[in-house]
């Protein structure tokens, strides 16, 4: 690997302000070890890196790593049987009743020891990573115990050391009530939930706290129990809020400074209005609206007019999204949700950033840090535009030059 060296002749969507996507033509970009240290038109490069190497990239665009958000690639089992009994006619109780939805991926998941979980997920992982993935999202929530909860975290933290990939992960023990706490979610709290979060902590497993705020899950006044715990050891917050109907859960995040509030397609303009306020990311996930047949849209214009971030996942899940293509995800948020192809950039860079509280990437300027995509196409707008093809041509990840094969 050379410390320091110049992609030359690209097309740069730096996804600054200003020109759309940021754009420079005929650019250049300087990297210094794992650092952007310059970027712009390559007849300007400065003196001091003309005779630095140089990749000559003939024309090809470059943006800036691609940020899966949302995910929850670590579980065991999948839900391909029940998904089969669905479309076969089965109703949900039925599914439930043979032992589908949550609860089978809870068992599985509890059954997997800590190398079958990492196995099970690296294949997810790999298939993100081939798409220009650079950072990612790994969240717990399918143990609902003291050690399958540590478990999950332990494989995420694992993930990150086995592939040349920023993993940060999410404690989601408030995802849903274990069937053994039936109708005792505060007991489950009390219980099992907090103490593990702590646990967590104590371990330096946990990045930051999460929670499903639903009518099947947990309440606001509940998920506020989790926060207060988070904000006692310093971490971070953001919630599954409004996905199935409006609970309250965007603004209890967002008076809670939450980094994210995902799926929010119940949410309101006050819920908008509140997110701009505290800076909370709305972050859409198309393949969960695709894959159980929403017809509710998310607040687009609310969100627009609010000036509210806007970043895309794959919500990568066994249940509601098995979705492992974060550009098949760009464009199903421009056909689904409407957004532009330049919204949906900035939601898979600039603002999947923010939602993780990573203020070092997610653009191309100088003291970046240098997570870059190189790509066969011919303008940004080809990334949202095609389906099912990926134009991939090299991966930047920590000034590490890694060209598809």
């Amino acid at each position: 690997m050379r410390d320091k060296y110049v992609l030359s002749g690209a097309r740069l969507a730096t996804m600054e302000p200003g020109a759309p996507y940021g754009m420079i033509e005929a650019g250049a970009v300087a990297i210094d070890r794992a650092a952007i240290v310059w970027c712009g038109p390559e007849d300007s490069l400065p003196a001091e890196y003309k005779n630095w190497p140089h990749e000559d990239l003939g024309g090809r665009l470059v943006t800036p790593g691609l940020i899966d958000c949302h995910t929850h690639i670590v579980f065991g089992g999948d839900r391909a049987g029940e998904f089969e009994m669905r479309l076969n006619g089965a109703s949900y109780e039925e599914v439930a009743k043979a032992g589908g939805g949550i609860v089978s991926t809870v068992t599985a998941t509890r059954s997997a020891d800590l190398d079958a979980l990492v196995a099970g997920a690296l294949p997810r992982l790999d298939a993100l990573l081939a798409e220009g993935v650079t950072s990612v999202e790994v969240k717990s929530g399918y143990g609902l115990d003291r050690d399958t909860e540590l478990n999950m975290l332990r494989a995420a933290r694992r993930l990150g050391e086995l592939r040349d990939v920023t993993v940060k992960t999410t404690f989601l023990g408030a995802h849903a009530v274990p069937a053994e706490y039936a109708d005792r979610a505060d007991e489950y709290l009390d219980e099992v939930c907090l103490p593990t979060l702590r646990a967590a902590y104590a371990e330096g497993l946990v990045d930051a706290v999460d929670g499903f705020c639903e009518g099947i899950a947990f309440s606001a006044e509940q998920m506020a129990r989790v926060f207060d715990v988070a904000a006692e050891l310093g971490l971070p917050v953001k919630l599954h809020a409004e996905q199935l109907s409006h609970q309250g859960g965007s603004k209890l995040a967002a008076d809670r400074g939450a980094l994210s509030v995902d799926h929010v397609e119940y949410a309101t303009e006050e819920d908008a209005r509140a997110m701009a306020a505290s800076g909370s990311v709305a972050v859409l996930l198309p393949g969960a609206f695709y894959t159980i047949r929403e017809t509710q849209l998310p607040p687009m214009e609310h969100f627009r007019a609010h000036g509210v971030p806007i970043a895309l996942a794959t919500d990568c899940n066994p249940g509601s999204s098995p979705l492992t293509s974060l550009l098949l995800t760009l464009n199903m948020g421009c056909t689904l949700f409407r957004l532009t192809p330049e919204e949906a950039l900035a939601g898979v860079t600039t603002h999947a950033a923010r939602a993780l509280g990573l203020s070092d990437r997610g653009r191309i300027a100088p003291g970046l840090r240098a997570d870059l995509v190189v790509w066969d196409v011919a303008r940004p707008a080809e990334l949202a535009y095609r389906i099912g093809f990926n134009p991939l041509h090299a991966r930047v990840i920590g000034g590490k030059l890694e060209v598809r094969t």
